[in-house]
């Protein structure tokens, strides 16, 4: 039985008919194009803008760096500050081009909080080794609200307001959680047929100096952490996950920063050992689809793109905060409408569509996008299964081309969840 709240399914029905006509249009414009007689857009970026055009001829750029400050506020971290940049390039061989990316950001915090994470996708050795890897160290704090996508029990009073998926409001209903958090994950997948890598990975989480802000023993208040934790044998303080993978990667994408076409599937299969030094045995699971279909011959940026994860504890028990949950990716993009953490299960199935389309005339520098996303998680101890609640997500954003030869864009989104908004800015495409 599929639960929804009323206003959940209304808003989900108004989405679906947007997205539909908007699909038509398109369909439309596509079959117009495909005859039309009109020579291919070329593309401009900031950087023509303010030259003016001066050289047009001039070759393209195989590598692009872009730096820009961040800074935000929410009530665990008080007002942050820093810097994140992404560094891209093109490895070439006779028979194929591939893009590579590297981005870091590093933040400090006005409550002592520092954040250090960096992301790698590369392709190597004549683009037939792709490595992946997320690397983080934080002194951080994170809202949770229980287990399973109806949660926390009772309402939800106050619109929660986001800024790239931390909260900048709180609610009564929260239970934030202080921690230190060291993550380290790296895979090396090999080519074994066109597009198709496979591989191992090391994975290592550790969280410990754990605070349960909301907990209170004595009076008999116990939150989700707690009793999880206790529940499955874990230390509430500290705990840790660490092991293998075995990895399955198929990309087909024609550009991993910003695709008009292609295919990109990651399966990623994690063993998680005591003897690697886990707190307890468990498998993990981690499912990844992203599609992207060009609408237009003659301006490649009418794209309809698809994004799904699927990521299950198969096996054992896995720490709280290493549970499956919203906006915990690679990149922390998923969820757009809600933040990072909102959504927490023993399995989670996650769902994105996006429509990118150009704002400016043809090879103009402004586009734009409309996203519709959906959440389910599950929670044992309720019985609450995968489907039984859904919450879903929409919005719109800007975008602005930054460096053409690579496609960056610098994105700004407006996302909508049920009693949440957020804003996300961010340098290249959400997925």
């Amino acid at each position: 039985m599929l639960n929804l709240r009323m206003t959940g399914t209304f808003l989900l029905k108004r989405i679906l008919i947007v997205m539909m006509l908007v699909m038509c249009v398109q369909l439309l414009y596509a079959q117009q194009d495909s005859s039309s007689q009109a020579a291919n857009c070329v593309q401009k970026d900031i950087t023509d803008l303010l030259k003016k055009n001066k050289n047009k001829n001039k070759p393209r750029k195989n590598s692009s760096l872009i730096l820009f400050p961040v800074i935000s506020s929410n009530p665990s971290t008080g007002f942050a500050f820093g810097a994140a940049g992404q560094y891209t390039w093109y490895s070439k061989t006779p028979t194929n081009e591939r893009l590579s990316a590297v981005s870091a950001n590093v933040l400090y915090t006005t409550k002592g909080q520092t954040l250090l994470f960096a992301k790698n996708n590369i392709y190597a050795l004549k683009n037939k080794l792709f490595l992946s890897g997320d690397w983080r160290l934080y002194f951080f704090s994170e809202n949770t609200y229980g287990l399973g996508t109806n949660a926390p029990e009772g309402a939800i009073a106050n619109n929660i307001f986001g800024l790239n998926g931390w909260e900048t409001s709180d609610d009564s209903l929260t239970q934030p959680l202080r921690f230190n958090y060291i993550k380290f994950h790296q895979t090396a997948s090999y080519e074994v047929a066109d597009n198709l890598f496979a591989g191992i990975g090391v994975h290592l989480d550790r969280y410990y100096e754990i605070k349960d802000e909301r907990l209170d023993t004595a009076n008999n208040y116990y939150t989700s952490h707690y009793g999880y934790s206790i529940t499955n044998g874990f230390n509430p303080k500290k705990y840790s996950s660490a092991g293998l993978s075995a990895n399955l990667v198929y990309d087909s994408r024609d550009n991993m920063v910003n695709a008009y076409k292609g295919y990109f599937f990651n399966a990623n299969f994690r063993y998680n050992q005591q003897w690697m030094g886990s707190t307890k045995s468990s498998t993990v699971t981690w499912l990844e689809y992203r599609s992207f279909h060009s609408l237009s011959k003659t301006n490649p940026r009418h794209v309809l793109a698809f994004w799904g994860i699927g990521n299950f504890v198969t096996g054992g028990e896995v720490p709280y905060l290493n549970l499956p949950a919203l906006g915990y990716d690679q990149r922390g993009r998923s969820g757009r409408g809600y933040a990072a953490g909102r959504f927490r299960g023993e399995s989670l199935i996650y769902l994105e569509s996006e429509y990118r389309f150009p704002i400016s005339p043809c090879g103009g520098i402004l586009g734009g996008v409309i996203f519709l996303n959906g959440t389910t998680t599950t929670n044992k101890a309720s019985d609450v299964k995968l489907f039984d609640y859904i919450r879903a997500g929409y919005g719109a954003g800007i975008r602005i081309m930054v460096d053409k030869s690579t496609r960056t864009n610098l994105g700004i989104d407006l996302g909508i969840g049920q009693h949440a908004t957020g804003i996300y800015l961010n340098a290249s495409e959400t997925f």
